[in-house]
């Protein structure tokens, strides 16, 4: 295999012809399935405590095949790309359809929008012109304060190209780039010690995101965050109006509603939000899309996973249920389209419905007018990790930043803070939207049933009232 993207077929010894033949028997009585193809070569450097402390480099390929026959699924995949391995998927999925007469669906649209480029972001800089590189960040990092301790880089890329071969002939291909930046910083006085962090990325070179500007920007982010939680105060615990921050604290509703707007759960109705489309579900004001179609995005995609064109999905418009993330199985067996929400990790795993950059859209509202008009509350800047009940809808979140808000002006900043909450219950509570939408900076990875895949969030300032805090003041 050749970093030119040509044919996955070629070399293979495992001709179209054959592979098109194998692919139509076993799918002969499905109702839908593909053979899915992919290349994928990867490489992360991290260069920590003053040294390089690990460089990982990676090449994949292989293949899955599926059938689909009602709510079933035959998947059988591997890492060798020839006629005896495709014959035995074919052997072992066409059991799913064994008894089945379905008719086959429709192919995707075709598409002629792209949304990045096909270059190959791990070729260029040099490996030894990036290691250099992340030294000379860990070095800037260091001299920026006497408060710093420790001082972590990353930086990781992948370059993915996928060919989807469907029974009916139809056959697309994408070539996918991505790039991720992350800094980290602990600070010091005395005892103690707090730890801030920044990064950025999306589907272009690393020459596009990693500038002297940008990873400058990035450090001194990551240093900010942490010499502010050295002074941060221990977080009260009760019922508190929350702020949220523009951007990044779009996790928050990736997560605790995101999720539950994927057509899976709502078909199966373990989703909280399952029977109520058409029905208000939040606040007047409240629109919130999904949309893969944004270019250079880390969440956005050409096609998905199963040869469909993103798209750009309204989920809630003004408060009411307008739609659900969709792949191809699912919606089928909703009656309706697939959305370009089909993905999967790789060729080892099956599609199912997942977010590609899931944002609210802006409202009316100043950001400081926001804060202005809260007199006991909490400023929620940034999230680290959180816990959500998709059927229920509950979740806790952690801040990484927030602050205390009296009288409409930010106080002391707090540590320990954690948002308990429901998803649809929150969305009901927000009483003020900013006119300050932002996305994230491109860094946000989300897991589901086992697979992660990258993705984006976005959102404006946004106050809900009276939410539940966790906190360790006593």
């Amino acid at each position: 295999m050749t970093d030119t993207a040509t044919d996955l077929l070629s070399g293979t010894g495992l001709s179209e012809d054959r592979a098109r033949a194998i692919v139509g028997a076993a799918l002969a009585r499905a109702d839908d399935g593909e053979l899915f193809l992919e290349y994928r070569q990867s490489e992360s450097l991290v260069f920590d405590n003053g040294r390089l402390k690990g460089a990982n480099y990676d090449t994949t390929q292989g293949f899955g095949l599926r059938a689909v026959a009602g709510e079933a699924a035959g998947y059988a995949h591997s890492g060798d790309i020839s006629e005896a391995a495709l014959k035995r998927a074919a052997d072992a999925v066409s059991a799913v359809t064994s008894g089945h007469s379905g008719t086959y669906a429709a192919a995707p649209r075709r598409t002629n929008a792209r949304l990045y480029g096909d270059a190959n972001p791990l070729q260029t800089p040099a490996f030894a012109d990036k290691v250099e590189l992340l030294q000379t960040i860990d070095a800037y990092a260091r001299a920026r304060d006497p408060k710093v301790r420790q001082v972590s880089v990353s930086l990781a890329t992948s370059w993915q190209v996928v060919d989807i071969l469907r029974a009916d002939g139809h056959r697309v291909r994408d070539i996918r780039p991505l790039v991720r930046f992350g800094v980290s910083v602990v600070a010091g006085e005395g005892s103690r010690q707090e730890s801030g962090s920044h990064g950025f990325g999306g589907r272009d070179m690393v020459d596009a995101f990693v500038t002297e500007e940008s990873w400058k920007g990035a450090v001194d982010e990551a240093l900010r965050q942490a010499l502010v939680n050295l002074e941060a105060v221990p977080a009260p615990a009760g019922s508190f109006d929350v702020v949220l921050g523009a951007g990044w604290p779009g996790i928050l509703l990736h997560e605790a509603v995101g999720h539950g707007l994927e057509g899976d759960f709502n078909r199966k109705k373990t989703s909280a939000f399952a029977g109520l489309m058409g029905q208000r579900v939040a606040s007047k004001g409240v629109t919130i899309v999904d949309d893969g179609t944004i270019g250079g995005r880390r969440g956005s995609l050409t096609i998905d996973d199963e040869g469909t064109p993103t798209g750009r999905t309204v989920l809630i418009e003004d408060g009411i249920l307008t739609g659900y993330m969709q792949d191809r199985q699912n919606a089928r067996l909703m009656g309706t389209q697939s959305t370009g929400n089909g993905r999967r990790q790789s060729f080892a795993h099956i599609p199912m419905p997942r977010m590609t950059n899931t944002i609210m859209l802006g409202g009316e509202s100043d950001p400081g007018e926001i804060l202005e008009g809260v007199k006991d509350g909490i400023y929620a800047v940034s999230f680290g990790g959180g816990q959500v009940d998709i059927t229920s809808g509950k979740f806790v979140f952690s801040c990484t930043e927030a602050y205390r808000v009296e009288n409409g002006r930010i106080g002391a900043p707090v540590k320990g803070a954690m948002l308990i909450g429901n998803g649809p219950d929150a969305l009901t509570r927000i009483s003020a939207i900013g006119n300050d939408m932002a996305l994230d900076p491109g860094i946000g990875t989300c897991g589901k049933q086992g697979q992660g895949v990258p993705v984006g969030v976005g959102q404006p300032t946004l106050r809900i009232n009276a939410m539940t805090i966790g906190g360790t003041a006593v």
